[in-house]
């Protein structure tokens, strides 16, 4: 008899989706929704208005400097995600959890034997093309295109990285372009959340 299904993780890089199907799932089946982002937070998206120090960070520092510090962030913050996300475990909670912290490299070291972890991928274009329109970066000066920049290059790098990771592990991908396998994907898991 399989294990019933009592934690939903999903990871993936910046704009692939996560947090769209973590509410749709935390709604339809009821359960807790737990964000990374709501934990703990690197910058953030140099978009307009932003603070200025999230300016400096981006104008200032290399696209390698920049993917160093996210991946940093996540190793700094995964302690305290798995301490989270056993003690939910532990307590006989069901909760679904969404953040790129999540790192399938990560996950891949928990002993739940009830989550099911998710990666959403999107392909280069898609991501870039999302980010672009999220960030206004056609009305963008270029000033604010070089953060832009900065911000997408690292975000498709961290998408190319977690889809490895997650092959490696054999955790399941769905690419977030593809309308139809996100809706199975919904039902899929909110079937085996309720079997």
């Amino acid at each position: 008899m399989a294990q019933p299904v009592s934690a939903i993780s999903i990871t993936g890089s910046s704009h692939t989706g996560k947090t769209t199907l973590a509410i749709r799932l935390a709604d339809r089946l009821g359960w807790p929704l737990i964000s990374t982002d709501k934990l703990a937070r690197h910058p953030g998206r140099p978009w307009r208005d932003i603070p200025p120090a999230v300016a400096e960070f981006y104008a200032n520092l290399s696209p390698e400097t920049i993917y160093w510090f996210l991946r940093v962030h996540h190793e700094n913050m995964w302690p305290a995600l798995k301490q989270k996300i056993e003690a939910e475990a532990l307590a006989g909670h069901p909760f679904v959890i969404e953040g790129s912290a999540l790192r399938p490299e990560y996950l891949a070291t928990l002993n739940s034997t009830g989550m099911v972890v998710v990666c959403l991928y999107g392909e280069t274009d898609f991501l870039r093309d999302r980010m672009h329109r999220e960030a206004g970066y056609e009305e963008a000066d270029a000033y604010q295109r070089v953060r832009i920049g900065k911000f997408i290059e690292r975000s498709l790098r961290d998408n190319a990285e977690m889809r490895a990771a997650a092959q490696t592990h054999g955790m399941r991908i769905v690419d977030a372009s593809d309308a139809a396998a996100m809706e199975t994907l919904l039902h899929m898991l909110i079937e085996k959340a309720t079997a």
